[in-house]
């Protein structure tokens, strides 16, 4: 399972006009889920996203989580983060999840932030085509990965 998590003031996502899902400060996150992902990289992948320590303290360094700034989460689905472009110039997405089973898997950690941290996550459409709009903080950027070792 991939994410990329962008520390932003404010973030939202529109479907055929319609504004879908915005936050102010926080998170917005894309998530790919590949093939093979289970509850533990769902697990491991909430848990980390929840407890990063990105947000500026007092001394204007990284130590402070969402919590901490009662900051939300924009969360979109993106199965284009598991593309494979390392042979040719089109992107190939046999490592992505069947949408049907990925959909599952990104419902399951819109339920995880809610029963495990209390929070209402606001969320993209799962396969819609979707405009996305955010303002990235610092810029503050990072891609986690469930089965990536270094």
């Amino acid at each position: 399972m991939r994410a990329v998590v962008q520390r932003v003031t404010s973030a939202s996502v529109v479907v055929d006009g319609q504004t879908v899902g915005s936050i102010g400060q926080g998170y917005m996150v894309l998530l790919g889920v590949a093939t093979g992902d289970t509850e533990a990289d769902l697990k491991y992948i909430c848990d980390k996203i929840y407890n990063l320590r990105i947000f500026e303290d007092q001394d204007g360094r990284m130590n402070r989580c969402l919590s901490d700034v009662s900051g939300e989460i924009l969360l979109i689905s993106q199965f284009t983060l598991l593309g494979d472009v390392r042979h040719g110039r089109r992107p190939g997405f046999d490592g992505a999840m069947r949408p049907a089973e990925a959909n599952a898997m990104y419902e399951a950690a819109v339920r995880y932030f809610k029963d495990n941290y209390g929070l209402e996550v606001q969320r993209g459409v799962f396969g819609a085509d979707m405009k996305v709009q955010l303002v990235n903080d610092g810029p503050c950027t990072l891609l986690l990965d469930s089965t990536k070792i270094l």
